[in-house]
C-alpha cells in the first residue's frame, strides 16, 4: 500500500494528489479563454470603428461639404442651361435664317418661260439665274412668286423646260423633287406636295450618295441627284 505524504507533513490521498496535477492545465485553459475573448472584443470594436469612418450613414454631413455640394449642383445646372442655349442656336433651321436675309432677285436676274403652248390658264415658270441652294430656291419661290419650286409630271414640260434654260452657262438648275425617309421607307417627292408620277433620269442616276436634291440638266433635260447645299440656278412654278 502507498501513502501520499503532502508539503506541510500530512497525509494527502491519490485524488488530492491528482487534482493538484490538473490544477495548472485548467489555468491554462482559462487563460486561453480570456485571451480569446479579449482578442475578439477588440477586433470587433476595430470593424466598428472602420464601418464608422467608411460608411457614414448615421451621421450628418459637415456644413462645409453640404455647402460644397450645393455649389457643385449650381454649377451643373449652370453648364446645361448654357449647354441648351447653345443647342438652341444651332437647332435654328436654315429656312429661318433665310427668311430674315431673304432679297427677292432683281428683275434682270429673271427669265420668264414659256409655258405649255396652247394653255393660257395654265402655271407660269420663271428662270432665277442667280444661284442658290435648294432650300433658298424653294423659299424664294414661296415669297417672292407665291409658287414653288417646278415639279414635272410629264416629258412634254420637261423637254419645254429643258430648252427654256439651254442657254445658261451652268449645266444644272434646280426643279422641285427631293429625297425624304432613310434606307427601304426612302422616297421622291415634290415640294409642292404634288403626286411623283414621272421621272427622267440621267443613265446611273438617281444616285443616293450624290445628295438629296433633283437637279435638271441644262443640255438634254436628264435629272440628277445633287447636293442640296449646291448653289445652282432655278425654275419656278407659279
Amino acid at each position: 500500500m502507498c501513502v501520499c505524504v503532502c508539503v506541510s507533513g500530512t497525509l494527502c490521498s491519490p485524488l488530492q494528489d491528482k487534482a493538484k496535477m490538473r490544477l495548472p492545465l485548467l489555468l491554462a485553459l482559462l487563460f486561453g479563454a480570456v485571451s480569446a475573448l479579449h482578442l475578439r472584443s477588440e477586433t470587433s470594436n476595430f470593424e466598428s470603428l472602420l464601418g464608422a469612418k467608411t460608411l457614414p450613414e448615421d451621421e450628418e454631413m459637415p456644413e462645409q461639404e453640404v455647402e460644397e455640394l450645393e455649389g457643385e449642383e449650381e454649377g451643373g445646372s449652370g453648364s446645361e442651361d448654357a449647354s441648351k442655349e447653345d443647342r438652341a442656336v444651332e437647332s435654328i433651321s436654315v429656312p429661318d435664317v433665310v427668311d430674315r436675309n431673304l432679297l427677292c432677285p432683281k428683275e434682270e436676274d429673271t427669265v420668264q418661260l414659256v409655258g405649255i403652248p396652247g394653255c393660257p390658264t395654265c402655271r407660269r415658270y420663271l428662270l432665277v439665274r442667280h444661284p442658290h441652294t435648294f432650300d433658298q430656291a424653294q423659299l424664294t419661290c414661296q415669297r417672292c412668286y407665291r409658287g414653288n419650286l417646278l415639279s414635272i409630271h410629264d416629258c412634254n414640260l420637261n423637254y419645254h423646260i429643258q430648252l427654256s434654260v439651254s442657254m445658261l452657262n451652268q449645266g444644272q438648275v434646280w426643279i422641285g423633287g427631293r429625297i425624304i425617309g432613310s434606307g427601304f421607307c426612302r422616297r421622291f417627292e415634290w415640294v409642292d406636295g404634288s403626286h411623283w408620277n414621272f421621272a427622267f433620269w440621267a443613265a446611273g442616276q438617281p444616285s443616293f450618295h450624290g445628295g438629296h436634291c433633283v437637279a435638271l440638266c441644262t443640255q438634254g433635260g436628264h435629272w440628277h441627284t445633287a447636293k442640296c447645299c449646291r448653289r445652282l440656278p432655278f425654275v419656278c412654278s407659279y
